[in-house]
């Protein structure tokens, strides 16, 4: 089997466990890293072994390379998942799959008029922790789903982030960075999303950078910090779902809970791909821990990717695919749009959720 020849665009701190990972992928071969600051590139060649650096042109136009992984921040996804696929390449990035709904379309138009494939992170939902809750509920251990909750509370990631300002731009913001971990793993455990509702503020405009070589420059905050709303699934069940910046205390609020006509299920954090799944039946006062359907214990990122290229070698369907990705924009643009405009917002797309599959896809 020959490796697919893959080169990283951008080279922050989230390339160093993909490339860490993908080094012992039968699958994938990271032969080129780019980034629009050279010494990065450079930096993280010389760490990893990587023959080449170059720019993200250079990278674009190798003739050599089949995949590109698109690991910039959000606002350039767009522009490089694009060029990639204009050259004839498949492409992978991280979340979330563009900014616009305009710019997810455009993406998915040019890879099927390519017949390329698109894939997007999260893919965490592929980890133990997801698996076994949906293998609970395939089971029917918490009988029918009928609702859940979902909570993301936190102070915002200036404090630790030396370079947090695009985390308050346009397409960042709580939402946008960390609601695709938890949209992905509800939709994966409960179907499409149908409708949404929402409110929406910026409770906390003013903010500073805590650490770096930027430290206590102000941040202009230009996108919501405080998100609450419903989600209605279209095989219904009604999902409640806050996701905020804006918590400077603890909360002992659960991450996620599934409940069901016969039970509650209680997930771990969907940031991360393991972590205890736990049980608590009707009529009983006690949770039980449910076994994993397999070990998931560690940062398990490029899961997706290679899933991506060996589902593409197998021809079937990958999991963290571009439709799942812009199932997720859509509803997190709703929320947007379902508080500025004081209403109800139905989803226009649909996500035709794959079997399951229990087996560990570890690299």
């Amino acid at each position: 089997m020959t490796r697919m020849k893959t080169g990283i665009v951008g080279c922050g701190n989230i390339s160093a466990i993909y490339l860490q990972n993908l080094a012992a992928s039968p699958w994938i071969e990271v032969v080129a890293l780019a980034d629009r600051v050279p010494e990065k590139a450079q930096e993280r060649a010389a760490e990893f072994g990587i023959e080449t650096a170059c720019t993200v042109d250079e990278l674009i136009a190798d003739a050599s390379i089949e995949l590109v992984i698109n690991l910039t921040i959000p606002a350039s996804h767009a522009a490089v998942h694009l060029a990639a696929l204009e050259a004839g390449k498949h492409v992978y990035g991280e979340k979330p799959l563009a900014v616009s709904l305009e710019d997810g379309r455009l993406i998915l138009e040019e890879a099927a008029k390519h017949n390329l494939r698109v894939g997007c992170a999260p893919d965490t939902f592929l980890g133990a922790g997801v698996s076994t809750a949906r293998r609970a509920i395939e089971e029917g251990l918490i009988g029918r789903p009928v609702a859940g909750t979902a909570f993301m509370l936190g102070g915002g990631p200036e404090g630790w982030h030396t370079d947090p300002e695009f985390f308050y731009a346009y397409g960042g913001g709580p939402m946008f960075d960390m609601g695709p971990y938890y949209l992905t793993a509800l939709v994966n455990l409960l179907g499409p999303i149908q409708r949404v509702s929402s409110s929406t503020g910026i409770q906390i405009p003013d903010r500073v950078i805590g650490s770096g070589p930027k430290a206590g420059r102000p941040i202009a905050v230009q996108t919501p910090t405080h998100l609450a709303g419903t989600l209605d699934f279209a095989g219904g069940p009604i999902v409640t779902m806050i996701m905020s910046f804006d918590v400077r205390g603890a909360t002992e609020l659960p991450r996620m809970e599934i409940y069901g006509t016969a039970g509650t299920l209680s997930l771990p954090d969907p940031n991360f791909f393991g972590g205890d799944v736990r049980l608590r039946r009707a009529g009983s006062d006690n949770w039980e821990t449910l076994p994993p359907v397999f070990d998931s214990a560690r940062n398990e990122r490029g899961l997706g990717v290679e899933d991506m290229v060996k589902s593409l070698r197998e021809n079937r369907r990958h999991r963290s695919n571009g439709e799942l990705a812009y199932h997720v924009l859509e509803a997190m643009h709703a929320f947007m749009h379902s508080s500025a405009e004081s209403r109800h917002v139905t989803l226009e797309s649909s996500y035709k959720v794959p079997a399951a599959r229990h087996d560990s896809l570890k690299l």
